[in-house]
Parts: structure tokens; C-alpha cells; sequence
């Protein structure tokens, strides 16, 4: 199937905000997002632009690409900002494409002004164009993320009516890093979860990661399909060559689960990502037996990375034990549509 792209000369030499024009603005785009994000530029954000200069030397042709991922998606329905014949400031938006009520909500991202053009209320004029198209497309609510230390982007935000859902931070573990010394935890079990625990698995998530907190993580809601997977979703991550593994601790009885570890990996990825869930009264114990097991399976595979809740200080001082190191925090902020 071809997504079909509109491509048509929106350019002109009037200041100010227009739609994205991917035809003329990718270039351009990449270069601004390089500029700004240079601090807190992830290997996927770095991947992006590369991708965005590629894309960029197509032209017209652009408008024949076989289908759109999230990245072009962002960027095709995003408003650019332009002073003095240059382009100086940009936002992305997309549809979350998530399962349930979650389908109506939308992700803003790459929210970011030239550095000689910021503090003229640029960004606020963006993020107004974002909303109120958002609002006529029928969206439910609208997702970002922002660096926590970033006071004055928050302060923006806020003013717009975002509210903060939670703090949030990247851990990673290089695959350089010393392997732990072997343990002994006695009266701890280890095992993989069974399909028909996933009930009991989202329980524990209802728990730690309600909706009103973010979810699961970024661009995860909290979701029984997370928990459930449907076969046309088994199959995709199959097709992608991913795999995924459940590890999980049950309490004596065998009718909860009291800990649970996510291993999701790609063939081709350089990376691991982990997501942990611990209840809380047995944090300092269950969390430090699962990151120490993977931690030992994993020395020498590659990165290992987890995006974990900053207000969750036990499970952070087992992580830097593990010699994870907090890479980012950021804020996951949410406007819900009026």
C-alpha cells in the first residue's frame, strides 16, 4: 500500500508559522533538531536526523514512499517557524495509535527554537497550532515529554494547560560494565510468567502504573494488550525479529505477583530494554534479585536500558549498584482535550 504524501510548494518568504513542507523543510529540520536536542540526543534521536537528511535528497519522490512511519508521520503534520527567510522552529504530531480509548490520544514532540530565536514566543505559537488541530481531529488528549531541568519549556507547557503525570528516568548499563559478583538469595524463585497470569501481571501494573501517572512508560498506556498480547501482535514482533521475555516473582501462594521483569530485544538491536515493576513492600529486595540475575545474563551482550519512575529512590540505588547510570529525566506531561 502507498501512503500518499502531499507534497505541494507551501514555501514562502513570509515570517512566521506554516504546515511542515517535507518536500523543502527536512533538511532544514535536521539541522534545527541537531542544534537543539545536542544534550539530550539519544542513538534513536541521532538515527532520526540521519534518516531526515536521507529522505531529504528525494525531492519529489518523497511523496511515493511506501507507507510512514512515526518519524515522517510527526513531522508531515507538525508547523515550522519562520523568521528571516530561515526555518528556526519546529513541533511534531502524530496519533498515538494505541488500542481502546487510547486511539484518540496524540504525541507532540521535537518542540524546539534556534537558540537566537528563542524567548519571542515561538514555541507557544507552535504548541497553539498543535492543540487546536488536535482538538479538530477529534483527539482525546495530547502526550510530551520534557527534560525535568528544563524550567522554562515546563513553565510553557504549563500555561497551555499541561499537567506533569511523572518523572521518569533513562538508566543504561554498558555492556562494559563489571559483571556482579555471585550471590545467594535464598527463598527467592525465578521463573518465567505463565500466559495465564497476565491478569495478575496487569494487576500489579494497575498498581504501580495507573493511567493518571503515565502508564506503563512513555508511549505505553497502561493497556491489557500490553499484558495480553493479541496473535496479529505476536506476529508483528516475529515479523520484526523482536523477542520478549517475562520473569516474574509470585508470593507464596502462587496467586500474585509480586515482581515482574520485562526483556524485550531486537536481532539487530544494540541494545536490551527492561522494564521493572516491583511492589512496593518488597522493593530493596525483588528488584535487586531480578537486576542482579539479568545483570549476570546479560555482561556481555550489549546495553541494557530501563525507563524507570524517579520517584521509585529504593529501586534507583539497586540500579546504580548494578552500575546502571541515569542517562535523562525527563516529565511526561499530558492536556486533556476540552
Amino acid at each position: 500500500m502507498l501512503t500518499t504524501v502531499s507534497v505541494t510548494n507551501s514555501t514562502s518568504s513570509t515570517d512566521g508559522i506554516r504546515p511542515v513542507n517535507l518536500r523543502t523543510d527536512l533538511g532544514p529540520l535536521a539541522d534545527l533538531m541537531e542544534l537543539v536536542f545536542a544534550d539530550s540526543m539519544d542513538q534513536g534521536g541521532m538515527a532520526a536526523v540521519r534518516e531526515m537528511r536521507t529522505l531529504s535528497r528525494m525531492g519529489a519522490g518523497i511523496g511515493m514512499l511506501p507507507g510512514m512511519n512515526d518519524l515522517l508521520q510527526g513531522i508531515r503534520l507538525g508547523y515550522v517557524w519562520i523568521a528571516d527567510g530561515r526555518l528556526v522552529g519546529n513541533v511534531s504530531v502524530y496519533p498515538a495509535r494505541w488500542p481502546g480509548d487510547s486511539s484518540k490520544d496524540w504525541i507532540i514532540a521535537n518542540v524546539g527554537v534556534h537558540p537566537d530565536y528563542q524567548r519571542q514566543g515561538i514555541a507557544t505559537q507552535l504548541m497553539r497550532a498543535s492543540q487546536d488541530m488536535i482538538q479538530r481531529e477529534g483527539g482525546r488528549l495530547a502526550l510530551l515529554q520534557v527534560d525535568a531541568d528544563n524550567e522554562g519549556a515546563r513553565r510553557v507547557y504549563h500555561r497551555l494547560g499541561f499537567i506533569d503525570e511523572r518523572g521518569w528516568t533513562l538508566w543504561r548499563r554498558s555492556s562494559a560494565a563489571r559483571t556482579p559478583p555471585p550471590q545467594d538469595y535464598p527463598n527467592v524463585h525465578i521463573s518465567r510468567r505463565r500466559r495465564g497470569e497476565w491478569q495478575a501481571e496487569y494487576a500489579l501494573a494497575q498498581r504501580l502504573r495507573p493511567p493518571e501517572k503515565g502508564g506503563i512508560g512513555w508511549q505505553r498506556p497502561l493497556h491489557p494488550q500490553f499484558f495480553h498480547k493479541p496473535l496479529w501482535r505476536q506476529l508483528g514482533e516475529w515479523l520484526n525479529m523482536r523477542s520478549s521475555e517475562r520473569l516474574v516473582i509470585r508470593s507464596e501462594d502462587e496467586q500474585q505477583l509480586l515482581a515482574v521483569l520485562w526483556i524485550e530485544a531486537g536481532l539487530l538491536a544494540s541494545s536490551t530494554q527492561l522494564t521493572l515493576l516491583v511492589a512496593p513492600e518488597y522493593q530493596g529486595l525483588y528488584d535487586d534479585v531480578l537486576l542482579y540475575y539479568v545483570t549476570r545474563r546479560y555482561d556481555v551482550r550489549g546495553t541494557l536500558l530501563l525507563e524507570h519512575p524517579t520517584d521509585e529512590t529504593i529501586t534507583a540505588s539497586i540500579l546504580q549498584k548494578y552500575n546502571f547510570r541515569p542517562q535523562r529525566e525527563v516529565v511526561h506531561m499530558r492536556w486533556d482535550v476540552p
